[in-house]
């Protein structure tokens, strides 16, 4: 599906599924968010998804959080930054329906991306998710990886890595944020 064509086709039946670090936060290269007052939204990342909560049905954050597993922070302090990532985006007027971590330290666990586990819990919950109508936006090659195994649209943001040349089997699109992307949805979506 190229680029053109996915801008045109996306509506409240598609489902779009965010990587957190590096997408809807800065992301600390090397490190970790270990609590709120280090989570800083990513330029123009508020403004964003308000504008993709008019366009998606559905909108989940699927984050591999192994700060967790390795002691560096508590699962408490995960949720609370996560429940106030959530509180944030809807004061603006934008939504994220839920958001999943995987805290395991092990690459073979199922939830860890690019495994497909967090994609499978949220279609449990929302069961009308179609991860042929869903896109995953992300900045790591492993979002991508995971968002190919479902066969999404995926959307590479260079937020931490140099640009990849297209095409390229696992990236659909290239941005340097979520607010250029989302502007990109906009502009076609007013066309």
């Amino acid at each position: 599906m190229d680029q053109s064509n996915i801008q045109q086709q996306v509506d409240k039946s598609w489902t779009l599924f965010l990587d957190r670090d590096g997408v809807v936060n800065v992301e600390t290269v090397g490190s970790y968010i270990t609590n709120w007052n280090e989570f800083t939204f990513s330029e123009g990342a508020l403004n964003a998804l308000e504008s993709l909560s008019e366009i998606f049905g559905n909108i989940v954050v699927v984050s591999n959080q192994r700060g967790v597993g390795r002691g560096i922070m508590t699962f408490e302090t995960l949720k609370d930054i996560n429940t106030r990532m959530v509180t944030e985006v809807a004061n603006i007027g934008g939504r994220i329906d839920k958001v999943y971590s995987c805290t395991a330290v092990g690459d073979e666990d199922h939830n860890r991306k690019p495994n497909t586990g967090m994609a499978l819990q949220a279609r449990e919950d929302f069961p009308e998710i179609d991860f042929h109508k869903s896109v995953m936006v992300g900045n790591s090659v492993t979002d991508m990886e995971f968002g190919k195994r479902l066969a999404m649209h995926t959307v590479f943001l260079t937020t931490k890595h140099e640009p990849f040349d297209l095409p390229n089997d696992l990236i659909d699109e290239q941005y340097a944020s979520l607010q250029a992307w989302a502007a990109t949805l906009k502009a076609a979506e007013l066309a």
